[in-house]
């Protein structure tokens, strides 16, 4: 059984919207805040602000979200479902999933600032049969081809799954 985006070519596409709103005085010399909220179409309103690696506080609030950690958080999240729906058609049922994603920004080729490679770090947690290493890996490169934000991304991703934990084991570290 294989696993399938549902987008196929002849599909028309289809919108992902998404609204930001931030207010202040932002102009040359006069210091501002860069908090601001995102709003999705279903509801949910998301705190952000510039992160304080690029932007200096009080400008950044490092208890906000920020753009870069999004996007590794989007990937992230992207590769996770598609993972689970590609191990739940071979037969192995997840009961936990946990990835210690990491981005980098640094210059690009161009000398451009981006986030130039994530790392993603599974560990999974099996009930019963799992994967053998070769296999779980397998899923995860099927994953990533899938993932429609890793398609949409320039930055190398790296995937390097941790130990697999079978149930039972302590799973507090998924809490």
């Amino acid at each position: 059984m294989s696993v399938k985006a549902r987008v196929q070519k002849n599909t028309p596409e289809f919108r992902v919207d998404a609204s930001i709103q931030w207010r202040g005085v932002a102009k040359h010399g006069v210091f501002y805040a860069r908090d601001h909220e995102w709003q999705f179409d279903g509801g949910a309103n998301v705190a952000v602000s510039a992160s304080p690696d690029v932007v200096p506080e009080p400008g950044a609030n490092p208890a906000l979200i920020d753009p870069e950690e999004a996007l590794v958080a989007a990937l992230a999240s992207c590769h996770m479902m598609f993972f689970l729906a590609l191990a739940a058609a071979r037969g192995f049922v997840v009961t936990a999933y946990h990835d210690q994603a990491r981005g980098f920004l640094e210059a690009d080729a161009a000398g451009r600032m981006s986030i130039t490679r994530i790392t993603l770090s599974p560990e999974t947690c099996y009930r019963n049969a799992s994967p053998d290493s070769a296999e779980e890996a397998r899923l995860h490169e099927q994953a990533h081809a899938l993932c429609f934000i890793s398609n949409s991304l320039r930055a190398e991703v790296c995937i390097v799954p941790r130990p697999m934990v079978r149930e039972g084991a302590d799973t507090a570290l998924f809490l």
